[in-house]
C-alpha cells in the first residue's frame, strides 16, 4: 500500500462528493409544493393559539378571584377575536405575497 499526500486525498474526496451532489441548481425545493398547507396549518395554529391563551388567562382569574366562568368565558371570547384578527393579516400577507408574484411572473412574461 502506497502513502499518498493527505491533501491529495481529500482533493480526490472533495470531487468524489461533489459529483455525487450532481449540477448545481438542478432541482428546486420541494416547499413550494406543500406551502399553501403549511400556510393553513400556520393560520389554524394562530387560532387554536388566541382560544388557549384566552382560556388560560380566564381560567386563571376564575381561580384566583373566585368567580364563576365568568373571565374564562369572556377571555376565551377575547382569544377567539384575536385569533381571527391574526389569522386575517396572515390572509392579507399571503394575498399580498401572492400578487407580487403574479405581477413578477406578468413582468418576466411581457419582457420577453
Amino acid at each position: 500500500m502506497s502513502e499518498t499526500d493527505p491533501k491529495q486525498q481529500l482533493k480526490e474526496l472533495e470531487a468524489k462528493i461533489e459529483a455525487a451532489k450532481g449540477p448545481k441548481g438542478g432541482k428546486k425545493h420541494q416547499e413550494e409544493h406543500y406551502s399553501m398547507a403549511n400556510q393553513a396549518w400556520r393560520m389554524v395554529t394562530e387560532l387554536v393559539a388566541g382560544l388557549g391563551i384566552g382560556f388560560g388567562i380566564g381560567y386563571g382569574l376564575d381561580v384566583l378571584l373566585g368567580t364563576t366562568p365568568l373571565f374564562m368565558v369572556l377571555f376565551i371570547l377575547l382569544g377567539l377575536a384575536a385569533g381571527v384578527n391574526v389569522m386575517m393579516r396572515t390572509a392579507k400577507e399571503i394575498q399580498a405575497t401572492q400578487e407580487a408574484a403574479q405581477v413578477a411572473d406578468e413582468g418576466d412574461k411581457d419582457g420577453v
